[in-house]
């Protein structure tokens, strides 16, 4: 069974919700549906679920090896460079509170921003779908269907309010 690929783009939000709605109905799954928009659009207003993301896992580990680290910080060096100092701890608490902190965020940002680089796939220099269109403001909704349903859909996409539906190719930009 040979798959289509196909473009319906839209002017508004509402009626690219209602076409992956239909699109859902029609037997298409998830998987198969691509939205492109010029502008932020949440995946709830368009019924898509969550995208998947390692993100918070990554800043997460980053902040705990943080933690580890000023800890070494804080209570391994003073071992490893025993300077004895009349009066005060061997390893004082109030500076080692905030060198604690610093470590912890500086880890969890580092690994943050190491995180949303790698899930973005950046760099990507693989052909891409691009319309010219979406810089104009508004959404394109790319999907797969099977051949014999491609007609069937294009109908009911253009009954939706699709300003166009077209086969589509990725190209290098």
């Amino acid at each position: 069974m040979s798959e289509a690929t196909l473009l319906a783009v839209f002017e508004d939000i509402d009626p690219a919700a209602n076409a992956i709605e239909k699109l859902h109905e029609l037997g298409v799954t998830d998987e198969n549906i691509n939205v492109i928009s010029g502008v932020p659009v949440a995946h709830k207003m368009l019924g898509r679920p969550h995208p998947p993301t390692n993100v918070s896992r990554l800043s997460m580990g980053g902040a705990i090896a943080g933690f580890l680290f000023g800890l070494f910080l804080n209570f391994g060096t003073p071992h490893l460079y025993n300077v004895p100092v009349g009066g005060q701890f061997f390893t004082p608490i109030p500076p080692g509170m905030i060198i604690l902190f610093e470590m912890t965020m500086l880890f969890a940002l580092l690994a943050t921003f190491l995180g949303v680089f790698l899930d973005s796939d950046f760099p990507n220099y693989q052909p891409m779908e691009y319309v010219a269109e979406v810089s104009d403001g508004k959404i394109a909704v790319f999907f797969r269907c099977a051949q014999q349903e491609a007609l069937k859909i294009t109908e009911t996409l253009n009954k939706l309010g699709a300003e166009s539906v077209r086969p589509a190719e990725a190209r290098q930009l």
